[in-house]
Parts: C-alpha cells; sequence; structure tokens
C-alpha cells in the first residue's frame, strides 16, 4: 500500500518509519525545508512517561482564573472574548474533574510507557545517542501546589509508577545544583523518566526510515484532502499528489484539512515557547531535569546546552515571540540556575501545538475511509511519538495493535 504521511516532525517521521517497517511505500509530504523544523524544534526535551499528564487536572480551572492576569502565569488567553476558546475551556474544565483526569492520565500512560519501551528497543538496537539524561525533579513552590500535586502522587501510587515525595531538604540533596535563594514547598522524584534532544532523535529515525524505502518530499504544503477512486487525492502546491492512504500527522494545522472532510475535532491551536542557552558553568548544572509546577516549566540538558520551556498561550493566531512568555521562562531559569547558562545570549523560540480538552491524542482510523489521524499530542508529543507511529502503523496494516486503543482514537468524539 502506497501511504503519504502529512507532517514531518517527531510524529510524523515515526509514523513513516513504523510503516515502512511494516512493507508498505511511504512518502512524507512537509512544508518546511527538513525534518523537526516546527513543534518538534522547540520540544522541552522530556521523555518522561511517568511524568505524562493531561492540563485537566482537578483545580486546574481555579487556579487558570486566578492566575489570567498575572504576566508570569502559565496560561495566557491573548484573546478573551473570543466564543471558540471559552468553548474550549468548558470542555477542558468538564476533564479536570477526579474521575475524568484519572481515566485521560491512565490512557496517555498506557500509551506514552509502550512508547517508551519501542524507544529503549531502538535506542539499544541502533545505539543512538540523543543527548539523554536520566531523571526528573517536579518542584513545587507553594503549599497550595503541593496540596494539588496529591492528585498526580495517588495516581502514581495506584499505577505502580517508581516516585519519591521528597521534603526541601531530600530534594536539595537529590539535585544540589537548585538555587538556595529559590524556596519551595515540596517535590516530586522521578527516577525514571528521561530527558534528551528531540530533533536530534528525530533525523536518527528519518535515516532509519530511508534505509527502508521512504521518500521524504520538503518545501511542498498540502492544501486540501480529497478522497478517489484509488483511495486519497492530495492537492499538494496546485498539483494533485493521489495515494491509497494519508495519515495526518500535522499538529496545528490538522483542523484547517480536517474541516472540508466535515470531521469537526474540540481542538484548539496554543502556542508554546521555548528558550536555549549555552552552559556557562558544567559544576552548576542538574544532573536530571526539572520542572516547575507552578509555571509549568521544564528545563533540560541538551549536551553542552539548556532548554527552558513551557507557557501555553492561547487566542494568538500566529506563533511569535511573546515578552511575557518569554520573561517566564528567564525567570524560571535565574530562579533555580542563576549560574548555569548564558542567559543574556539565549536563542528564542516559539511554536504551536493542537489540543485536544482530555489531552489524549487521536490515533488511527476516521469516519473517512483511508484517512487516518496521528494528532493532538500536545506537549507530550515526543513521549507518545513511537507508541503513537506504531499503533497507527498496525492499524493501517489491518494488524492487531499491542496496546488497548480504547479512549486513543475518534470514537470517543463520535457520540
Amino acid at each position: 500500500m502506497q501511504v503519504a504521511v502529512i507532517g514531518a516532525g517527531v510524529i510524523g517521521v515515526c509514523t513513516a518509519y513504523f510503516l515502512a517497517e511494516a512493507g508498505h511505500d511511504v512518502v512524507v509530504m512537509e512544508r518546511r525545508n527538513h525534518v523537526a523544523e516546527e513543534a518538534t524544534f522547540g520540544d522541552a526535551g522530556l521523555l518522561a512517561a511517568d511524568a505524562v499528564s493531561p492540563w485537566a487536572a482537578p483545580g486546574m480551572p481555579t487556579s487558570v482564573l486566578a492566575l489570567l492576569h498575572k504576566a508570569n502565569a502559565p496560561f495566557l488567553i491573548n484573546k478573551k472574548w473570543d466564543t471558540e476558546i471559552w468553548r474550549w475551556l468548558r470542555q477542558w474544565s468538564r476533564e479536570c474533574e477526579l474521575t475524568r483526569y484519572q481515566l485521560n492520565r491512565s490512557r496517555m500512560h498506557r500509551l506514552a510507557t509502550y512508547s517508551h519501551q519501542l524507544m529503549v528497543q531502538l535506542r539499544e538496537h541502533y545505539q543512538f545517542d540523543y543527548e539523554q539524561s536520566n531523571g526528573l525533579l517536579q518542584l513545587f513552590r507553594s503549599e497550595q501546589d503541593w496540596q494539588r500535586a496529591q492528585t498526580a502522587i495517588e495516581f502514581m501510587k495506584t499505577a505502580g509508577i517508581p516516585h519519591t515525595v521528597a521534603t526541601t531538604e531530600q530534594a536539595r540533596a537529590i539535585e544540589p545544583a537548585l538555587s538556595p535563594q529559590t524556596s519551595f514547598a515540596g517535590a516530586l522524584h522521578l527516577p525514571d523518566a528521561e530527558s534528551g534532544n528531540c530533533p536530534l532523535f528525530t533525523r536518527y529515525i528519518r535515516q532509519l526510515a530511508q534505509q527502508l524505502g521512504v521518500e521524504f518530499h520538503f518545501g511542498c504544503k498540502v492544501e486540501s484532502i480529497q478522497q478517489s477512486h484509488r483511495g486519497v487525492m492530495l492537492e499538494v502546491d496546485g498539483a494533485h499528489y493521489s495515494a491509497d492512504a494519508v495519515v495526518l500527522a500535522t499538529g496545528a494545522d490538522s483542523k484547517k484539512l480536517l474541516q472540508p472532510l466535515k470531521l469537526a475535532l474540540p481542538a484548539i491551536t496554543h502556542h508554546h515557547h521555548a528558550v536555549t542557552a549555552s552552559v556557562r558553568n558544567f559544576e552548576s548544572l542538574p544532573n536530571q531535569a526539572l520542572f516547575d509546577d507552578q509555571h509549568k516549566v521544564s528545563i533540560t540538558r541538551l549536551g553542552n546546552r539548556i532548554r527552558i520551556a513551557g507557557t501555553a498561550e492561547l487566542g494568538t493566531r500566529s506563533a511569535g515571540l511573546k515578552n511575557p512568555a518569554m520573561h517566564t521562562l528567564f525567570q524560571v531559569a535565574y530562579d533555580w540556575l542563576p549560574d548555569a547558562a548564558n542567559y543574556n545570549t539565549a536563542t528564542l523560540w516559539s511554536g504551536s501545538s493542537l489540543s485536544l480538552p482530555d489531552g489524549v491524542p487521536l490515533l488511527g482510523a476516521t469516519s473517512i475511509r483511508n484517512v487516518f489521524l496521528n494528532i493532538g499530542h500536545g506537549s507530550s508529543g515526543w513521549a507518545m511519538a513511537a507508541g503513537s507511529g506504531k499503533v497507527v502503523a498496525d492499524i493501517i496494516s489491518d494488524r492487531a495493535t499491542e496496546i488497548d486503543m480504547d479512549g486513543l482514537t475518534a470514537l470517543r468524539y463520535q457520540s
């Protein structure tokens, strides 16, 4: 079967690799000039299956509303009277109920755990080095943040996820690099979590995919998808390209391609930001990744650089470098690791992702024959990329998937 994959981020490239491994003739279409040039380029670097969690969690609506008017809020809404945004937020708030949170997180954890197993197999077999490191320390600045985290901690206990609940003193013993000037209420240590360089990993997988015969076409924009007698017809820069099936790994652009097909999803584009700075003092670097829970900002090491990423922004029609968001990232970096990097010469980045209210991606078949989805991963794309690519390839190949697909398909939005 000839399959077209739209999008050459980490999700699309992993999908192409597993499709080719299954014996399909695969072509990847990407509007940029290389793989990993959009959301994947600025990925936070967290490859932590145990930490994958939906934004929608108990207590979050109250927290978000309280922080909306603060410049350093983890969530920013630029068009406060946009009805689409508030419709999405109402759906999102319903997903914050405890039972919904537990269900959504279990679905994400199921996929992310499977994805991590595949990642380990790929890494060990091909001897990848994508600047990976182990461990994640989640930091809670206030007692209120710490109390709100108890829901997540209970989930980890139930799921059997290795973790350590740490006091301030214990956290500083686990991570001596933390600035003594910044106070916090407690921490959660995930020893099995990983971090690394997502764009570098994506380039490795591209090489493997090409060895299996995958063709990559860059600088081409898919404008529409239509059904044809063969399967699907893609309009690409005014020309037409036919294939037996198509997989959308299109991230923020998915809604635009799906709307003409009458596939309406409760999705919204959010913009996120990243700062990448060269290391100044290696002795001041943390031993593992850090996550500031109050600001929803992560700090990861990428070789001789560190990346600070976070701040979700709703309502902006195009991605751009926003001063409030960047200020928050720098503030978090200076608070925890003031001497670690050359922040004054850092590189700034902003990109877009597609977010669903429940945080769970959409994988597999749609109501349109031969049109398949691999979208909606939000900020957890890398943690789910390999697993998502493999299950979509299995579905297209008419093979049984290796994990339960309940709650991971478009069926959950069909009444």
